[in-house]
């Protein structure tokens, strides 16, 4: 297991949005941004002097445009992953109520997905390991 670098250590917040036809949101990632036109889970970085929760919180309001709060937010898993210039330490929560209808404040493509066919979309590698936990949620 390799050693982390804590300076050069990025914590970001995810989220499986599940909607009532059991089915989850993805984003595609903006281009000329690390990992462009790959496939994630709505969320983003924590903020120093933040909570992962509150990060979330404000993240998914800024991304998406919906509202959650901590009490319809779970932690599911998390993952790491050295992407050569930072670490990533990525923290996944689940989610089945929220106010709003999302939609991309940044352009960004969303689609709604079942957990068996997430596969098929080329996601980032620090997602990989998060994809076998949700569809054990299934």
């Amino acid at each position: 297991m390799p050693i982390i670098d804590h300076k050069n250590l990025k914590i970001v917040v995810s989220i499986a949005l599940i909607n009532g036809s059991d089915e989850i949101l993805l984003s595609r990632r903006p281009k000329n941004k690390h990992l462009e036109n790959y496939w994630e889970f709505p969320g983003g970085k924590v903020e120093a002097g933040e909570t992962p929760e509150n990060a979330l919180i404000r993240e998914i309001k800024e991304e998406i445009d919906i509202d959650i709060n901590n009490k319809c937010i779970a932690p599911l898993s998390f993952s790491e992953f050295d992407y050569k210039k930072f670490q990533l330490l990525l923290l996944l929560y689940v989610c089945r109520r929220w106010e709003g209808k999302p939609k991309s404040m940044e352009n960004n493509k969303l689609i709604w997905v079942k957990p068996s066919m997430l596969r098929k979309y080329k996601m980032p590698p620090a997602d990989d390991s998060l994809i076998y936990c949700i569809q054990d949620l299934f």
